[in-house]
């Protein structure tokens, strides 16, 4: 008999539950069509679902064309440049940008208008080119400097005082690395300010998905390729336990995993839907009992 369970923290975070839930809410009480501003969340499984209810996903080129329109805005958050456009177009904006992401881009914003010191550089820790990143450099007017690893610290000016912040979903492990490295790399005479702004939604999971990988023989990760999140979550689980497996789908299983085991553990990121967890523990139970 096996026994195949799904972690029960995994899944959607809170700001994608919202813009999920404003996107079903707009496609069920109207008639307009609903574009969407880039992919609603990093799981291209969710954004078929999405489509097929009636939502048009759309990237910026083709936003910046659209006039007199709806258009959803996704939890990541956009730049400034986005809402001008939306009042020099006639768009419609209903803003699912997640409260956390929201506070964020709204600091650092507030540090750079009053911040006159010609020192000064703000640096973002996180994923360049993702879509929260590029919100946040917006808030900058394209001046903040983004990091990915301590690698890219010769990006920075020695001599300059640096206000560092932290994409939401960046682990909390490498923000601290992040900061020393950058503490080391200044000049004497330069100070740094580091604001931890990683949402402890996303962190506390880390802990969560340890345990759990440890207590199933066999993990299935179900995440899209495209999360930033989902990377580090599945990197946890690979670490403590290497008989772990991403797939984005259940039929991606490999069944020959299965093989000898007796614990199935599948989770996922705050990408993740439930259901397409559920749907993978269905394929399994279903593949063992007519293989039994």
């Amino acid at each position: 008999m096996i026994k195949v369970e799904i972690d029960e923290n995994s899944g959607f975070c809170f700001g994608v539950t919202t813009a999920i839930k404003k996107a079903e809410e707009e496609l069920n009480n109207s008639n307009d069509t609903l574009y969407c501003l880039g992919d609603i969340v990093h799981n291209d499984i969710e954004c078929e679902r999405l489509k097929r209810l009636g939502l048009v996903t759309i990237d910026h080129e083709e936003y910046r064309k659209l006039h007199n329109a709806k258009v959803l805005l996704r939890a990541h958050g956009e730049p400034p440049e986005t809402y001008a456009i939306a009042k020099e177009n006639n768009l419609q904006l209903i803003d699912a940008t997640c409260p956390v992401v929201l506070r964020l881009q709204q600091r650092i914003k507030k540090k750079w208008e009053e911040s006159t010191d010609e020192k000064r550089q703000i640096v973002i820790y996180g994923q360049a080119g993702h879509a929260e990143v590029l919100g946040l450099v917006g808030q900058t007017h394209g001046e903040a400097i983004v990091v990915e690893s301590p690698a890219q610290i010769e990006k920075l000016e020695k001599e300059r005082n640096t206000y560092l912040y932290s994409q939401t979903t960046k682990s909390l492990e490498g923000y601290k690395q992040i900061t020393e490295t950058i503490k080391e790399y200044l000049s004497p005479d330069s100070s740094l300010e580091s604001f931890d702004t990683v949402c402890r939604q996303v962190a506390n999971r880390m802990k969560g998905i340890s345990d759990f990988a440890r207590s199933h023989k066999l993990i299935i990760f179900v995440c899209g390729r495209k999360s930033s999140n989902g990377k580090i979550l599945y990197n946890e689980c690979k670490r403590v336990n290497p008989n772990s497996h991403q797939v984005e789908s259940a039929g991606e299983i490999d069944f020959a995993l299965l093989e000898d085991i007796d614990s199935v553990g599948i989770c996922g990121a705050t990408s993740t839907p439930k259901w397409l967890m559920e749907e993978c523990k269905q394929a399994i139970l279903n593949h063992k009992n007519t293989n039994t």
